[in-house]
């Protein structure tokens, strides 16, 4: 990997561990079904097997800490049994559970583990000190961690930690920022494939690069847009979901009482400022939708945005907007995705988000996706092999694009010139 990232980060193939006890922080938190609490989408497990795979293979003891669900989605907040199921049967040898975190259970069992052997602890959020109002709340630094419940439990029964856990890289928890404080510290296989998929897309993206951001989390992408528009990264954005209603609103354009009532009652209404600023500097390069789509009597209708506004609620763009995006993306060099095109899980909506994801697929452009509703949203559509990079992360991800320093990513850096040694 080029840039600064790849030498101030120590790489796992650094350290040898041999019959050596490694503390692994992964993220496989994943989408639940809401019915039957199973794990509807492998892709954060999938990839974290390369990471797991070496270490097998280099003979350590392998003790993963990982998370499942917040305060914030508490119906996700659960065991982590069928993970470890699921890592067992891609692995192809045991991964035990032991549903503790850090306590008497979780400790005797990384102490008898044996060379080759892993064990997944219980799921982190269990622990008051690692949820995220915790972290907005009391705004511990790394230091001021080292006496957490979960540090004080792992780090004296372990010899190195190795984070391969991008996703969660926002985040300030013990889990992610305090053990590189007192242990041999490196970052795994898929973090750093993610590092490069997304400093491609930031410092040397193939021109023209074209950015597709959409869905209902706008708050991030706002930020992001900035970066990229400032920096010169993106060439292109092609705006849709409630994105694309911001923009038409900050151009003047009346939506109607349902569309602005829903975007007013969740305090989206704060960027369409921001959202004018940005079409005054850089208009030339910003697209929004110039038609919608809502439901009329069971039937997709659409409308021009010179007939607005309409007493329907827009869910989709229309198909005069999905011709112009699609030839944008023919001619691309590089294409970001963040956020479907509009509410995809109903078939009368899908046409917009669908009809984006081939035209990606069919791109000669470098492609880059990631969140999980975005990623979602492809596995529906398209075979994702036909995307260069399918990023685990979300927040993390596009925090990342922000140019906002993010927390994992500087605890790794300064772990790097500790020079500890396994």
């Amino acid at each position: 990997m080029d840039g600064i990232t790849a030498t101030k980060i120590k790489s796992m193939e650094e350290f040898d561990y041999k019959n050596k006890t490694v503390l692994l922080r992964l993220d496989i938190n994943s989408p639940i079904d809401p019915e039957s609490k199973k794990i509807v989408s492998e892709n954060r497990i999938n990839k974290s097997i390369p990471t797991l795979s070496y270490l097998i293979g280099q003979g350590a003891k392998i003790a993963i800490i990982a998370h499942q669900g917040d305060t914030l989605d508490y119906h996700n907040l659960m065991s982590m049994k069928e993970h470890a199921e699921k890592l067992s049967q891609k692995l192809g040898r045991e991964v035990k559970y032991v549903d503790d975190v850090c306590g008497p259970a979780a400790q005797e069992t990384v102490k008898n583990l044996k060379c080759g052997e892993l064990v997944l602890l219980g799921n982190l959020r269990y622990l008051t000190e690692e949820v995220s109002t915790f972290e907005n709340d009391v705004k511990l630094d790394a230091k001021g961690m080292l006496n957490t419940y979960l540090v004080r439990g792992l780090a004296p029964i372990v010899d190195c930690y190795v984070n391969d856990a991008f996703a969660a890289a926002h985040r300030n928890a013990p889990s992610m920022v305090a053990f590189q404080e007192i242990l041999p510290s490196a970052a795994g296989t898929l973090m750093f494939k993610e590092l490069s998929a997304l400093t491609k897309v930031m410092e040397c993206p193939n021109k023209p690069s074209v950015f597709v951001l959409g869905g209902l989390k706008i708050s991030d992408a706002f930020g992001m847009m900035k970066q990229v528009l400032e920096n010169d990264t993106a060439d292109r954005i092609l705006c849709c979901g409630i994105t694309g209603h911001i923009m038409l609103m900050a151009k003047g354009y009346q939506l109607g009482e349902a569309n602005e009532k829903f975007i007013k009652n969740r305090n989206l209404d704060v960027f369409i400022e921001p959202a004018k600023e940005y079409i005054k500097k850089y208009g030339e390069k910003i697209t929004y939708p110039v038609d919608l789509a809502y439901e009329q009597d069971g039937s997709r209708k659409e409308i021009s945005i010179e007939e607005l506004p309409t007493s329907h609620m827009c869910m989709d763009i229309g198909h005069k907007t999905i011709e112009i995006f699609e030839e944008e993306l023919s001619k691309a060099g590089t294409i970001f995705v963040n956020g479907p095109a509009g509410v995809y899980e109903n078939k009368i909506f899908e046409d917009g988000t669908k009809a984006i994801w081939n035209a990606i697929a069919d791109a000669e452009g470098y492609s880059v996706i990631g969140g999980g509703d975005t990623v979602n949203a492809a596995q529906r559509f398209i075979d994702t092999n036909k995307i260069n990079y399918v990023c685990t992360a979300g927040g993390a991800m596009v925090r990342f694009l922000s140019g906002v320093k993010m927390p994992l990513i500087e605890a790794m850096k300064e772990a790097y010139d500790k020079k500890m040694e396994v």
